[in-house]
């Protein structure tokens, strides 16, 4: 009493007919086509090489492209590394190394420092150098450098001219190679790479080698023409921090050559093993 009863659910009446019957109902997926591939058309090429030249004029956007590359692009830094600061353990002859280097400067242009020598303790160094380079990026991972070497050891010292090229090569092999031209009209050439094998985050093992090579034979120096020495090195580092990781290793020299022969008439070694133990750090 006092409430409306629902109306009945119509029921569909037994051979009533279907209001959708002899429709296609549409298929759930449907083959999409594939886009049309054409190459640009020529009209996207008509146009100035930068859009903001047809609002602001070629000499004001031209303008504000320098400053953005001086203020963002143009930002001079610095880093110095010390790739090898180490100990050598050989038989009955204990020394030491370094080979260090250093830059300042932009993305582009740079100089740049390199040292590297050698020693036997209680001596003067057997092999000391220093090079200023100018280096001057030809992509994003290789450098042309140029300048001088100077080497104070060993005697008698050389001045050399300098072209190099240093960078990263395919699969992450660090390279450097030069040639030198001394004052005395010797040419020589070195080539060296290096690659980091990471274990863990921290724990890296660097194989290296090295070649030197002379176009002549330098007898007041020991060098000989050709192949005159090569190294080959394995160190296994470990970085507490980036900037900072000791490590040990061992390394083979060995002498070719003529320059063999000299090492056998000054009553040296031709080939020697070190064991050896430093640290590598940059800032």
């Amino acid at each position: 009493m006092g409430h409306c009863t629902p109306p009945a659910t119509a029921q569909p009446q037994a051979g009533a007919a279907d209001p959708h019957a002899g429709h296609a109902m549409p298929a759930m997926e449907q083959a999409v086509p594939a886009p049309p591939v054409a190459p640009p058309p020529a009209a996207a090429f008509s146009g100035p090489r930068h859009a903001a030249d047809t609002v602001y004029g070629e000499a004001a956007s031209a303008l504000a492209r320098e400053q953005f590359r001086d203020e963002h692009g143009n930002i001079l830094t610095y880093k110095v590394l010390v790739d090898q600061l180490e100990v050598r353990m050989r038989n009955g002859r204990d020394g030491y190394s370094w080979d260090a280097q250093g830059w300042y400067g932009g993305d582009i242009n740079k100089l740049w420092i390199k040292s590297e020598g050698e020693g036997s303790f209680g001596e003067s160094p057997e092999q000391a150098e220093i090079q200023a380079l100018y280096s001057r990026a030809i992509n994003p991972w290789f450098n042309l450098q140029g300048g001088v070497r100077y080497d104070f050891q060993p005697n008698p010292e050389r001045t050399h001219l300098v072209l190099g090229i240093q960078g990263l090569a395919p699969y992450w092999f660090e390279i450097d190679g030069a040639l030198f031209l001394s004052n005395k009209g010797d040419l020589t050439a070195r080539f060296e790479a290096e690659y980091d094998q990471r274990i863990t985050q921290k724990l890296i093992l660097q194989p290296s080698i090295e070649f030197d090579l002379a176009a002549q034979d330098v007898s007041e120096l020991g060098i000989g023409a050709g192949l005159s020495t090569a190294e080959v090195g394995l160190r296994l580092r470990y970085e507490f921090v980036p900037e900072f990781a000791p490590y040990i290793g061992v390394e083979y020299v060995r002498a070719f050559g003529d320059t063999a022969d000299f090492a056998r008439a000054a009553g040296e070694k031709v080939g020697e093993w070190s064991l050896v133990a430093g640290v590598r750090v940059w800032f």
